[in-house]
Parts: C-alpha cells; structure tokens; sequence
C-alpha cells in the first residue's frame, strides 16, 4: 500500500512539474529564459537508495559562464522525493552536503530516514543536487596524483618546500586539464544554478537545508536570492567572511588542537589497551613524537608511507565525531605499532581514507579546489604562509602546520567574481556544537551576526561537525523540524544539551 502511494504521489508531482516547467519566470532576464523554461527528463535515478526512496533523476542544463548565456553549458543532476501528502504540500527543498565538492543527490533521501518527522516529509519535494563540477553533473576531474589539496605542511622547511612543489603541480594539473572552465566552478554560479532549477520547477522560493560549506552556499544564495528564499537551515556554518583556503582553514587548528585533548583524556583512561599513557599530556607526547618520527622517516603503514603531511591529516578526518574515538585510538595504535618495526595492516575504513590522502590509489577530489580556490583569492607568497604555520607551532603543535599550509589556490587563476558579503535580514536558523572541529562555534556566531533574521541552536559541549541527520538531539532535531513544518523560529536563541 505505502508503495502504491509513493508511485502515485510521484506521479502527481511530476505532471504538476512538468506544466509548471513550460513557463519561465517573469523574474527570468530574457538571454536566461531557454534556461528557465526547459522541460525536464524526469528517469529513474540508478542509486539504490534514490531509487527505493521513489526517487526520480534529470539533467538541468545551466550556462558555464552566466554573463555568456548564449555559450557554453554545463549539466547539473538533480533528483527528485515527492512529498508524501500532495494536500499539505508547500514546496520544495533542496540541500548540500557540505565539502565544498560533495555530491548531494541523495543527502536528502537519508535525511527524510534519519532526521525529518513525518509531516515534514509530507510538505516537501525533497530535491536532491550535485552541483556544478561534482558527482554526476558536468564533474571537474584534474586528474591529481593524490586525492586530496588540503594536508599538513609539514615538521620543517625541507618538508615545507616538497609541499610548496606538491602543490603548485595540483595547481597546474588543473589548470591544464579544465583549462578555462575553472573560474567558473564556483558557489556564486551554485547559486545562480539553484534559481534555475527553481524556476524550472515553477515554484516562487526555494526551502534549503545546508551542512558544513553547504551553509555558505545557503548563505550566498540567500544573499543574491533574498526573495526567492524561504525557509533555511544552516548547520555547523561557515563564516563568510573567513570562507575560502585560508582564514576558514585557520580557524580548524585551535578546534582541532581542543578535540585531540578531549580525545587524549578518553584514551588515557584506556592505557591498558592503547598503552599511551594514562593522562592527556602523556598521551599527547606520544603521539607528538609520532609525528616527529614521520618527518624523519615515513611510517609504513600496510602498502602506505605516513609522513609529517599525512598524519595529522589522519588526526583531523577522525577527530570530527565523540562516538568515533575507539576507531582513532585503534588507528594510532597500529601506526605506534607499525613505527616500530611490526607489520600491520589498517582495515577497510582506513583504506579508504588513505586512499583520499596519499598517492597509492588516490580518488581525485580536485572539485573542492576549483570551488574554493574560484571563490576566493587567496596570499600567494608560500614564505608569508611558512611564517604563519611557525607562529602557530607552540599553542598548535599537531595542527599549525595544517591549519596553516598553503593549497593549490595560492597557484590558482584570480577569481572571475568578487566573493560575495553576505549581510541580510532573511530568516533562517543555525545550528552549532560548540566543539565543532571543521567549522568552529565561532564561525557559526559569525554567520548568526550576518545573518540578523536568524536564531541559533547550540548543541553545548560536543565536538561534532554536522549535528541534524548525523549526530541525534532531541532538542536541536525539534527546532529544525519545527521550522521546516511550521516556520516558526524559536523566540530567541536555545541551548541545546548533549542526550547521547
């Protein structure tokens, strides 16, 4: 029966959005309107968990540059939930993951399992996106040698310099490979993409739900769109005026630095089984020693080398979540045991992040440069950030040289775009932990004062990154659902408390 319901609701919804995609906007400038009035080719989506959601996948076409609409186009894949009850319908939403660089057709689809009740459910088309040079839509793939353009700078100058070389090739792959498309890979064409599926789906504004850089997104949009936004939820957010490849970074070393306590004092009170020592300083020695060694001599680890530009990566992949301690303490346990001289070798998960960081079998994850570094311009002077990574060493002694190394943008082509300033009254509610590793409590605050219509939730004392759909609180899963079915904000700021 649920089934025969869900089939014949899609169906309803797609001959709503196919009539509604046969006329533009009257907001649509006219070189825009083929754009904003193409039909759609509504299919089944081919991922499991889009399909068995009932589902539906197409392809929007959207300019590459949007100051030449009549050239080249680029493909965007959007996918399709119906709302559950056509009669409390409301709109659409749609959502971003996060990275910048993730694909998001289906965060949706897992949100609507793990976080949103039922009658929000019933009032959304949920519409699922890979944006602009991601997943499924028209990707960038620079075709790098390592997966990943964010890592740690390293223990010293000679290291420092391989990094520098490292990336100013990635920079140049890019360039070489995608050529003039890169400046145009950006969240202000993000944006302006979303319109476009909001005008094709014939609706008058856009409902959002965005995580981590998906609340930049959320942020920009609402800037460019004020009256094409409705309701809006931004969890662990960016500040924008920090966005980008440096001060956004910057900010993850004192977050990141607090979390590997916390996670010190919770593998202390293990010492009999991970045998670092039986308090946080201990514990942080061994691990800083660890790091030394790297630098001097990469640790093998199974078929990969860790050095001083991986192992903090590793620290910061996993320090983004309380419940994943035991994994971590595991980990570097195997690494302590592999500096030694034993063999051992690290599980599926692990391989799969190494896989990201190191060259061995690297999945290319240049599209979160091509963002960031097309968004914002950044110093290009590697000493300037050499002087930095050696001023942040002693309060930052694991996550300096990270927070603080220069990536591919500091080679990368000048913005085609100033980077948007974001300062509006539109409503929306944030969603921050206070222990936030990627993007900190602060920068949430920071959001929350651009953003004057907007309320926050704090969920205190928990180092998470993204709270809604990944990490369960009664208090701050009611305040988002709560808006999203009723609209209603809460009066004031709330304070939510860890129930886990």
């Amino acid at each position: 029966m649920k089934r025969g319901l869900l089939s014949f609701t899609a169906l309803f919804a797609m001959a709503g959005g196919l009539a509604a995609s046969l006329t533009a906007p009257a907001s649509a400038s006219a070189p825009l309107d083929r754009y904003y009035s193409q039909r759609l080719e509504w299919k089944h989506c081919g991922e499991a968990a889009l399909d068995a959601a009932g589902a539906q996948c197409a392809d929007v076409t959207v300019p590459l540059n949007y100051a030449e609409p009549q050239g080249r186009t680029l493909t965007v894949a959007i996918s399709r939930i119906p709302a559950t009850d056509p009669a409390q319908r409301r709109g659409i939403m749609l959502a971003n993951p996060g990275g910048p660089g993730g694909p998001g057709l289906d965060q949706l689809a897992g949100l609507a399992e793990t976080a949103m009740t039922a009658d929000v459910r019933a009032r959304y088309d949920l519409i699922g996106m890979d944006p602009r040079g991601i997943g499924r839509s028209s990707a960038v793939n620079c075709q790098w040698p390592i997966g990943f353009g964010i890592r740690s700078g390293g223990n010293d100058l000679a290291s420092y310099a391989n990094n520098v070389a490292t990336m100013a090739d990635l920079a140049g792959r890019c360039a070489a490979v995608e050529g003039d498309r890169l400046p145009h890979i950006t969240t202000r064409n993000t944006a302006r993409d979303m319109d476009v599926i909001r005008g094709i789906l014939g609706e008058e504004r856009i409902n959002y739900f965005g995580t981590s850089y998906g609340t930049y997104l959320g942020a920009v949009f609402s800037q460019m769109f004020p009256q094409r936004t409705d309701r809006m939820v931004l969890d662990s957010a960016v500040d924008p005026d920090k966005y980008g490849a440096v001060g956004m970074v910057q900010q993850m070393g004192p977050a990141n630095e607090a979390a590997f306590d916390r996670w010190a004092e919770w593998t202390a009170a293990r010492d009999a089984e991970y045998r670092f020592g039986t308090d946080r300083e201990q514990v942080r020695a061994a691990v800083t020693a660890l790091l030394r060694q790297s630098g001097e001599h990469p640790i093998r680890y199974g078929d990969y080398d860790i050095d001083d530009h991986i192992l903090p990566m590793i620290l910061f992949t996993q320090l983004d979540d309380p419940r994943q301690y035991g994994k971590l303490a595991d980990v570097m346990r195997q690494i302590a045991d592999a500096a030694t001289g034993i063999a051992v070798r690290p599980g599926p998960e692990m391989v799969s992040a190494l896989n990201t960081l190191t060259s061995n079998k690297p999945r290319d994850l240049s599209p979160q440069m091509a963002v960031m570094c097309g968004d914002v311009a950044v110093p290009r002077d590697p000493a300037w950030y050499w002087r930095n990574i050696e001023a942040a060493r002693p309060s930052q002694p694991l996550f300096g040289a990270l927070a603080n190394n220069l990536t591919p943008c500091a080679f990368w082509p000048a913005p085609a775009e100033p980077a948007t300033a974001v300062s509006n009254s539109v409503p929306s509610l944030i969603v921050q932990a206070t222990g936030d590793t990627r993007t900190s409590y602060e920068s949430g605050r920071a959001l929350h004062r651009a953003m004057t219509g907007s309320r926050m939730v704090t969920l205190d004392d928990v180092a998470i990154h993204s709270v809604y759909g990944r990490y369960p609180n009664a208090c701050a899963y009611a305040a988002v659902n709560t808006y999203f079915r009723d609209g209603t904000l809460p009066a004031s700021d709330i304070t939510c408390q860890d129930d886990n």
